[in-house]
């Protein structure tokens, strides 16, 4: 069973094309087999535990064990998966599967059937499906560009990135990456959110603290100010202010990137000059612009919603639903790729509000729902993942052998989103037949059947400059904005308190083991990352099945 693979212990000197080393297959026999079982198995447990918490875990760890165990059979036909790019395409396709089934496809599908709407169910998961494909290709454009670089933290993807390491190199590494995963394992037990601790440690400082001080804000407004932020819809106004700043940033930073000269940036150390990044971005954004528009105009014939629209309204909505789709993929990517956390369903019920404030009718809201909450999920986990290939390949040291990684990465994740498309239909009515949605669901509809508020369209209005001023002053590399109504967005316990300890530590670390310890700190924040996210993981198994 051939996994088209060569055992490459990560190293100083990864392989590179130039060696005459060839990327792992996502299609060859071995890779393919292991990737689809991987990919059944994320898929269902994905849509168990949304329907039955109300959460999706993060299962790209789980694929890359799986990877690691097998590679430790001693058989041939399994030697394969001892490289690490192996391991690295099974981890791709389990966690594109997890949330593409849960978040992608299974959540949107229970909005029609909440209000009732049967007939609209068939055609909003061909649509959403269509979306969630669309999202990861995206992404995988976008990626290592001036609006989503490659050196960002995507704190999820650095996790698994160290525990693979550290399982094929072992030493030192293995032994702080074990350190922070029993840290993390601990501090889960006790109900403490130790990703946000870990994200603390590796994200930027600005944006941590912005996210920090959102959160803490969020989980005592009430205690000791008796403000009650989400009646006064506090942080959907500031998302949506800082959103709207956030995307006038992208646009100009394509525009100052192609100015900026080649050379400079080459010798700067960078992996292609920034005009071609930057032409590379507004490429993406331009033919994503259009896929979403094309995806819109099916979803509102399809499910019959265009009939209840006039033509004009009907163009509108069309125009709406492709900028609120777009813009929530960007805003969650953002989120992800700084704090780990990326809030798309509290996004997505901003994009709704403002639909509803609008007067679009009820069968239109219904799509518009679904549809932005489809687009986000599957962009910010194909940035995890690339962000574990990117590490493990060497960070671009050869750019051809990290653009065929890539590219494998890439065919992994659709491997895993057509596995997810399959397990959903097929297991979508024996949910619904037993009361079973994702929870969120509920709120949505809800919002529909309230109807529009001139209360609420005052609040949002309000609180969205606050969110525009924040994020014009931390600019576009800091996200201080987005950040801010991130951490506003989560309601999580504790998670505020873990983040200011979190940057308590980097700034202590340094003056107790000196400079040289930024690297451990890296490692051990891994694996703090990886420990909150197994026992996750193993508690939502366990009561999903008890």
């Amino acid at each position: 069973m051939s996994t088209d693979a060569t055992p490459q212990a990560v190293t100083d000197a990864p392989p590179s094309a130039a060696d005459g080393a060839r990327h792992p297959r996502a299609l060859a026999p071995g890779n393919l087999i292991l990737t689809v079982v991987l990919s059944v198995f994320g898929a269902v447990v994905g849509v168990q535990l949304l329907a039955t918490l109300g959460v999706t875990p993060s299962t790209s760890l789980i694929g890359a064990l799986a990877a690691m165990t097998l590679a430790r059979v001693p058989l041939v036909a399994l030697r394969g998966f001892r490289s690490v790019h192996a391991q690295n395409l099974a981890q791709t396709s389990i966690s594109s599967a997890t949330f593409g089934a849960a978040n992608s496809l299974f959540l949107p599908i229970g909005i029609p059937f909440l209000f009732g709407m049967d007939d609209m169910i068939i055609p909003m998961l061909i649509g959403v499906a269509a979306a969630m494909l669309v999202d990861a290709w995206l992404l995988y454009r976008m990626y290592d560009t001036p609006a989503f670089p490659a050196k960002n933290p995507w704190p999820l993807g650095l996790a698994a990135a160290e525990a693979i390491k550290a399982g094929d190199e072992g030493g030192r590494r293995a032994k702080v990456l074990g350190l922070g995963l029993l840290t993390g394992l601990v501090g889960a037990v006790f109900s403490l959110p130790m990703s946000a601790f870990g994200v603390a440690l590796i994200g930027g400082f600005g944006a941590m603290a912005a996210f920090g001080v959102g959160l803490l804000f969020s989980q005592y407004a009430d205690t000791l100010f008796d403000l009650d932020i989400n009646a006064m819809y506090l942080p959907h106004g500031m998302m949506i202010g800082a959103g709207l700043v956030a995307l006038v940033q992208v646009g100009r930073t394509i525009l100052e990137a192609r100015r900026t000269n080649a050379a400079e940036v080459r010798a700067a150390g960078a992996a292609e000059d920034a005009g071609e990044g930057a032409r590379r971005l507004g490429r993406s954004m331009r033919l994503g612009f259009g896929a979403y528009l094309v995806i819109s105009v099916l979803l509102a014939f399809g499910t019959g919603a265009a009939t209840h629209m006039s033509p004009g309204m009907l163009v509108g909505f069309l125009v709406y639903a492709t900028v609120a789709a777009f813009l929530h993929e960007l805003l969650v990517g953002i989120a992800a790729m700084h704090s780990g956390w990326f809030p798309a369903f509290a996004i997505a019920l901003i994009t709704l509000l403002l639909g509803i404030l609008i007067g679009f009718p009820p069968e239109a809201l219904v799509v518009l729902s679904g549809f932005t909450a489809a687009t986000g999920p599957a962009f910010a986990d194909m940035g995890y993942d690339l962000k574990t290939g990117y590490l493990l390949r060497g960070e671009n040291v050869d750019p051809a052998f990290e653009l065929e990684g890539r590219r494998q990465q890439l065919i992994a994740a659709m491997i895993g989103f057509g596995v997810a498309i399959v397990v959903v239909l097929v297991s979508y009515r024996m949910f619904f037949d037993n009361g079973q949605t994702a929870p969120i669901d509920a709120a949505y509809v809800a919002a529909i059947k309230a109807g529009p508020s001139v209360e609420t369209a005052q609040h949002l209005a309000l609180w969205a400059i606050p969110g525009a001023i924040v994020q014009i002053i931390g600019g576009s590399k800091r996200q201080l904005g987005i950040l801010l109504a991130t951490g506003l967005l989560i309601t999580t316990p504790m998670a505020g308190w873990m983040v200011a300890a979190g940057i308590a530590a980097r700034v202590i670390a340094p003056r107790l083991f000196g400079k040289d310890v930024k690297g451990d700190l890296e490692v051990f924040a891994g694996g703090a990352i990886a420990g909150d996210a197994l026992y996750s993981f193993g508690n939502g198994v366990f009561k999903a099945v008890k």
